[in-house]
């Protein structure tokens, strides 16, 4: 029998695999293309921003490359914090997260933690996003206004967006709480944070959002804290369920669970 020598069984091996991946390929409908200045439907994080130590593409601790270089002020505010989870962690009864006291998690962390199914509403002049997650919503303006000069605090900032093409749209946030942190991990801000948010819709069914963190009282540099996470279109009449903070809860947790793990009271 005639044998083939090596490199043409090679070669046509190859050959073959590269018409099975073409036909394969040709097989697969195409993504619909995005619409134009339309980021509006009900979305759900294929990567879900439920992290430990923050959301997806947070700066690892345990790398010391990664880790956020924090001013003098940035550094004393991180160390007063005393997370549940993270490189400073405490026992669950030391914790003095305020979320842990169902205060609002507010803005950035609505995007940082727990960020889950979200529902977006565009009208004429603003952009409305719905969060599952302790059922809050936020309004970005986009009626051409500035973000307020002097900003009485609020939890969830001031917003303001607008179109830096036909499917990217970016949104500039200011005057949140400093009261609240930007993930479980502890991580703080001041009161002069700057978030940019960029949702970028990638085809009709893709939806990415990256989120930039910027305080120079706390941070030397600007840092990424969401990179491209993406999310998937869901169907129109799907049901967001809701998540509340109900502090009965939370405080019937704490005596089954959280008290006598620190070696507290017993729970009755």
């Amino acid at each position: 029998m005639k044998k083939f020598p090596e490199f043409a069984i090679s070669a046509m091996a190859l050959i073959a695999a590269w018409t099975f991946s073409a036909v394969a390929s040709a097989q697969q409908p195409k993504a619909a293309p995005p619409p134009r200045h339309d980021i509006s439907g009900i979305w759900d994080p294929a990567n879900r921003g439920i992290q430990g130590r923050g959301a997806q593409a947070m700066p690892a601790d345990d790398k010391p490359e990664h880790k956020l270089a924090f001013t003098p002020l940035g550094l004393q505010m991180f160390m007063r914090n005393k997370p549940g989870t993270g490189p400073t962690e405490v026992p669950e009864a030391e914790v003095n997260d305020p979320v842990h006291m169902c205060d609002p998690q507010g803005f950035p962390r609505e995007n940082l933690f727990e960020l889950r199914t979200t529902q977006i509403i565009q009208t004429p002049v603003q952009v409305v996003v719905l969060y599952e997650y302790d059922k809050v919503w936020r309004v970005i303006w986009t009626d051409g206004r500035e973000l307020p000069k002097d900003p009485e605090p609020r939890w969830y900032g001031y917003s303001v967006g607008k179109w830096k093409d036909d499917t990217t749209f970016v949104v500039q946030t200011s005057g949140t709480d400093d009261r609240t942190w930007l993930d479980n991990a502890g991580r703080p801000h001041s009161s002069d944070l700057r978030v940019e948010e960029q949702f970028h819709r990638v085809d009709h069914d893709t939806l990415e959002l990256t989120v930039m963190i910027d305080d120079p009282k706390v941070y030397t540099k600007p840092w990424v804290a969401l990179d491209k996470l993406r999310f998937d279109l869901q169907p129109s009449n799907f049901d967001v369920r809701e998540m509340i903070c109900s502090p009965s809860e939370t405080a019937e947790y704490n005596r089954k669970h959280a008290i006598p793990a620190a070696g507290g009271s017993k729970a009755r």
